[in-house]
């Protein structure tokens, strides 16, 4: 039983490692065209470096298309499917008794609210893991149909080189369509971790994606309070241009 929980958390780690690094990379770049289209300053600001950031952009594309390989890709060592056969092959861990168990670990005063705790807790069926797999299968469709050949041809190896052809790739493409993905990997990745540490029944809990959305969230004053990646890295991306801007002339407004 240990070696089956040691496994499921180490893959589940790794899968949240790449999803939000996927996140970081897409968001922040995301982020920085939204606040120099709204702000003239911050536009002039860059522009003032413009190598620079075009450097800082083609490394966030780069490293978002390497990411999304190794989540989708099927002969990638840790892959979104690994962990899914990790879960199903070892559902055993996912019993009332093997959570109790890690819930009394630690917790000196477990008597006093565990069997109340258990009562409400979800044991899993292979029809939820068949779902989570169906979810699973829609987007990789949309990763294989939309984003493979470019991470393949134009990021990981240089098959393509003519303008043309990869902006041929591109047209396939659609910002919003890439939001949706990679925060569905973040949804199903807040599932199993909540399935496997709480008991709570693996389904997608909504999220905000569109940048547009998370800009305008009210923002709390502890950054640590922020519960997703999406969100810690449109605040970060942002404050830093208020930030550099304040810096360059401390009489200029704040970046709106």
């Amino acid at each position: 039983m240990r070696e089956k929980e040691k496994l499921f958390t180490y893959e589940l780690e790794i899968f949240r490692t790449e999803v939000d690094s996927a996140i970081q990379f897409f968001y922040a770049e995301l982020t920085i065209n939204a606040v120099c289209k709204d702000n003239k300053r911050t536009l002039d600001l860059v522009n003032k470096t413009p190598l620079f950031w075009c450097t800082i952009s083609g490394a966030l594309h780069t490293s978002l298309f390497i990411a999304l390989g190794r989540i989708f890709d099927q002969n990638s060592e840790h892959n979104v499917d690994k962990l899914l056969k990790v879960a199903k092959d070892s559902s055993e861990i996912f019993l009332s008794p093997a959570l109790e168990a890690r819930k009394r670990e630690g917790n000196t005063n477990a008597e006093e609210w565990i069997y109340e705790y258990m009562k409400d807790v979800y044991i899993p069926t292979d029809a939820d893991f068949r779902r989570l797999r169906g979810y699973v299968s829609k987007y990789r469709k949309i990763y294989e149909n939309g984003y493979r050949d470019l991470r393949r041809k134009v990021y990981a190896h240089k098959e393509l080189s003519k303008s043309k052809d990869v902006q041929e790739l591109y047209a396939k493409t659609n910002i919003r369509e890439m939001q949706r993905l990679l925060i569905f990997l973040n949804r199903l990745h807040e599932a199993l971790w909540e399935l496997f540490h709480n008991g709570r029944k693996p389904i997608l809990r909504p999220m905000k994606y569109s940048v547009a959305e998370l800009r305008k969230a009210v923002v709390p004053t502890w950054q640590s309070s922020i519960n997703n990646v999406q969100d810690r890295i449109v605040f970060e991306t942002e404050s830093f241009f208020k930030i550099l801007s304040t810096a360059i002339n401390p009489q200029m407004q704040a970046v709106k």
